[in-house]
Parts: C-alpha cells; sequence; structure tokens
C-alpha cells in the first residue's frame, strides 16, 4: 500500500506505507521518536569509524580477496561498515583480481618461454 500523506504540490508520497498504517516511515506521526533516534543515529556515524572497522588485510592472492570480500560483506549486512566503502572495496578488489591474473599468466608465459628455448633444437 502506498503512503497516503500528500506533498505541499498535492502529489501523494511515492514510497510504500508501514505495515502498521497508512503512512510511510518518514511521514508517520506514530514513528516520530524512531525517525530522531535514526536521524541522530546517521549524523553521529563518521567515515572515520567505518575506516577503523574493517582494519588491514592482506590482499596479494585471489583467496585474501575473496576473504576481503567476504568480510566486507558481513561487516555491511552487520550495519557496521558504510555501503559507499563496501562499494569501494568491490571496485578495488575486482580491478586486484585481474592484475593479479594478469601478473600470473604473464609469469607462466614466461616459464613457457625459457623451456620452449630449451628444448627446440639448435639450427
Amino acid at each position: 500500500m502506498q503512503c497516503k500523506y500528500l506533498k505541499t504540490d498535492g502529489e501523494q508520497c511515492g514510497a510504500n506505507a508501514l505495515i502498521i498504517g497508512d503512512y510511510c516511515f518518514t511521514h508517520s506521526p506514530d514513528m516520530e521518536v524512531e525517525r530522531q533516534l535514526a536521524t541522530s543515529k546517521g549524523g553521529k556515524h563518521s567515515y572515520k569509524e567505518a575506516l577503523v572497522i574493517t582494519g588491514e588485510k592482506s590482499v596479494k592472492t585471489s583467496k585474501d580477496i575473496a576473504d576481503l570480500l567476504e568480510s566486507t560483506i558481513n561487516e555491511v549486512r552487520a550495519g557496521k561498515l558504510d555501503v559507499k566503502i563496501a562499494n569501494c572495496v568491490g571496485y578495488l578488489a575486482s580491478h586486484l583480481i585481474k592484475a593479479i591474473e594478469s601478473a600470473d599468466l604473464e609469469e607462466r608465459l614466461e616459464k613457457l618461454e625459457v623451456e620452449v628455448h630449451f628444448i627446440s633444437p639448435k639450427k
């Protein structure tokens, strides 16, 4: 059900109404205290706190990156890590995976080139 709140221009609010009423969280008169607490809590959460929670992790192998992404997902789900930071971690992790794969491929190619050089007959 849609929220019954009418905006100043006469348009109805587009949010879904709460299960226990006719209005959404923002417009429900019964949710005034909860709304104030949520606003206060949001203002107290700082970017630096979110960085401290995550700590440092090794990210040298694909497994390290998988572990980092797993802990990042769990921290977001627990409300311990800001979604913006988690998105950044995911973005950077995808680039790091590609770089690791590329470096691994180059290393394997170099080994093959050395082996082929030693095996091929001399002219």
